[in-house]
């Protein structure tokens, strides 16, 4: 109220700059036209001027004539300053203040923040750990819905991850009832692809769409957000996040976090891809070396095994945890050592061998021949770091030379034998034509001597025997011409056992026949001959002194048996099924080559028969032959 005589304008001036409280006026438009100096200091103390006041004053709104306001400054030096706003008129009266309770809820606000900050940044430092240690892509799909559960409670999210190439579908996580159909194709936010400079050539067609909005996946959700898994340029699935009805959030700060937290997947799910590729690789080869049909060795500069293949643990008996870590020299025989360092000092060096034969021991003690073709290995910085040797088993091959040797050395002595018969046939003939001829002569001579008589035709039976011998042993010595011929089985037989008489008298067992009268067949002679004295043979040598073969033919249908038993030991059950494996023999070493019973049923099987065999354990064993008769 104005008083009568009082003070003038200038006095109120005074009094406005001796005012200790904070004061400043303003015209309408709240623009700065006085303040006092505590108004100064006021602003000073808060790290501000009174220009920045003025600016803050500028978006205030101006209170109504007589009415106040308080306008709540955003100074950084000290929370909780205010400005209570007085009109009058054209003057707008400002007093200056500190709040205590407003600057209280303002640093709660702050701690509050930066306590939620410290927790966001403790999960996404906990999740980046969880997604390094992952093993695959499931573990690492598992640790990321961990995390972001733990971000954001209370919201539906679904993680999916995708193939970079395909934009096929690989994992999928969801968290909230999902719309059928929702999780295909995968939807991306037009500006988040703008900003990850995602360019649409890397894209996969018909699996990836761009909208400015993308589609709720959830159902019950009012809104949501996305972030894309981009790593390197290329898209690998997405994180999608909603809201249900009634949730308060901070929607752009939960945005802000989602990518921050979708860039660090992204590379952790690139990394996984390349880890399981590399897996995949890995496993790919490991199986292509231990299932190919060759064999393989590896073995490191410290001479130790660390591949062996299934081709070598069929070939050796030895199981690959027995062999792995142990010394190479350990699988070849002691003569071999030398012949094996020289190798692997020259695959040391760099240098390959081809056709590098040795031997190798097997888990029951024999011996395998197998050639070897041998290199470097080297390690991922270009030094070698052992030697690779890939090969094949040569046993069956040098039996099979050895086998050429001696039939070689049969055929020179068959024909030595064709010569020594012809020799012996001359001499032969003459001594059984002068026997017969003394014989004639002494049965027409009165009062001849009978024993001289006997002893002459028991001189021609003998040199008949003999040349009717060396005729057959010819006859089978003779290379097969493999032209079938009309041949009386009995009489085959009976020549197979003229020519085992010296191995049945030397096993000193004998031989009982039961024929029965049988029709021609047709066959190449000389190959059966060759099949009973094989079968004949094998039945000497499975007996003890005093046994006896007993050979028997029989007619069954349109086919003619011959079984020959013999009354030996018999063949073990276990044997029995590979009796006609090649080389597979129950003879010890030196005895038998294991061929005889493979050719013979080679040789069976070309004359449309069958060869078969039946055995008792201590009761002997009966092979019997099957062959077809001619049709009459």
């Amino acid at each position: 109220m104005r008083i009568p005589g009082g003070p003038g304008p200038e006095a109120f001036q005074a009094f406005f700059e001796a005012l200790d409280a904070p004061a400043a006026m303003c015209d309408p438009t709240l623009r700065l036209v006085s303040v006092n100096e505590a108004f100064h200091r006021f602003c000073v103390d808060h790290h501000a001027t009174v220009e920045d006041v003025s600016r803050m004053l500028a978006s205030a709104a101006v209170p109504a004539d007589g009415a106040s306001c308080d306008v709540e400054l955003s100074l950084a030096g000290m929370p909780g300053a205010v400005l209570t706003l007085s009109r009058r008129g054209e003057v707008v009266a400002v007093r200056a203040r500190n709040d205590p309770e407003l600057a209280r809820n303002r640093l709660v606000l702050a701690e509050r923040a930066l306590l939620e900050q410290a927790r966001t940044e403790g999960v996404l430092l906990d999740l980046g750990r969880s997604v390094a240690e992952a093993g695959g892509e499931e573990e690492l799909v598992a640790a990321v819905a961990r995390g972001v559960k733990e971000l954001f409670p209370g919201r539906s999210f679904c993680i999916r991850i995708t193939d970079s190439r395909t934009g096929g579908l690989t994992s999928l996580y969801a968290e909230g009832r999902l719309k059928e159909g929702a999780h295909e194709p995968l939807v991306l936010l037009r500006r988040a692809v703008e900003k990850l400079n995602l360019g649409r050539s890397a894209l996969p067609q018909g699996r990836v769409t761009v909208l400015d909005e993308v589609p709720l996946l959830f159902q019950g959700s009012t809104h949501g957000v996305s972030a894309p898994l981009v790593a390197s340029g290329q898209l690998f699935g997405a994180i999608n996040m909603e809201y249900p009805e009634g949730l308060d959030a901070d929607v752009q700060h939960d945005e802000r976090v989602l990518l921050q937290l979708a860039s660090q997947v992204a590379v952790a799910v690139k990394n996984a891809k390349l880890i399981d590729e590399l897996t995949f690789v890995r496993k790919y080869l490991e199986d292509l070396l231990e299932k190919a049909n060759a064999l393989i060795l590896v073995a490191n500069r410290d001479k130790q095994v660390v591949v062996f293949n299934q081709a070598l643990s069929a070939l050796t008996g030895f199981r690959k945890d027995d062999v792995l870590g142990r010394d190479i020299f350990g699988l070849v025989p002691e003569s071999e050592h030398l012949r094996l360092s020289q190798v692997i000092a020259a695959a040391i060096r760099g240098e390959s061998v081809n056709s590098f034969e040795t031997r190798l021991l097997s888990r029951e003690g024999h011996e395998v021949r197998v050639s070897f073709a041998t290199s470097s290995m080297l390690a991922h910085h270009g030094e070698v770091e052992g030697v690779i040797a890939i090969g094949q088993d040569i046993t069956v091959v040098k039996e099979l030379e050895k086998r050429i040797i001696h039939a070689e050395k049969l055929a020179s002595i068959g024909q030595l034998a064709a010569s020594v018969v012809h020799e012996i046939n001359n001499p032969m003939t003459a001594v059984a034509t002068y026997a017969d001829a003394l014989l004639q002569r002494s049965r027409t001579t009165p009062g001849a001597n009978p024993a001289d008589q006997d002893k002459l035709r028991k001189i021609l039976e003998s040199s008949h025997r003999i040349l009717r011998f060396t005729r057959d042993l010819v006859s089978y010595a003779r290379p097969a011409q493999d032209k079938p011929e009309r041949v009386q089985l009995n009489a085959v037989v009976d020549m197979a056992v003229g020519f085992c008489e010296h191995v049945v008298s030397q096993a000193r067992v004998s031989v009982h026949r039961e024929y029965v009268e049988l029709p021609m067949l047709s066959a190449v002679r000389a190959n059966l001959v060759q099949v009973f004295v094989n079968l004949i043979t094998n039945a000497c040598h499975a007996m003890q002194p005093g046994g006896a073969v007993h050979l028997s033919t029989r007619r069954e249908g349109q086919e003619a048996v011959v079984s020959v038993r013999d009354t030996g030991s018999g063949i073990d059950p276990k044997n029995l099924q590979r009796i006609f494996e090649p080389f597979f023999t129950t003879k010890p070493e030196g005895k038998g080559t294991g061929l005889g019973l493979s050719i013979c049923q080679g040789i069976v099987e070309n004359h449309g028969g069958r060869l078969t065999v039946t055995s008792v354990m201590g009761e002997g064993t009966t092979f019997s032959v099957r062959l077809p008769l001619l049709m009459e």
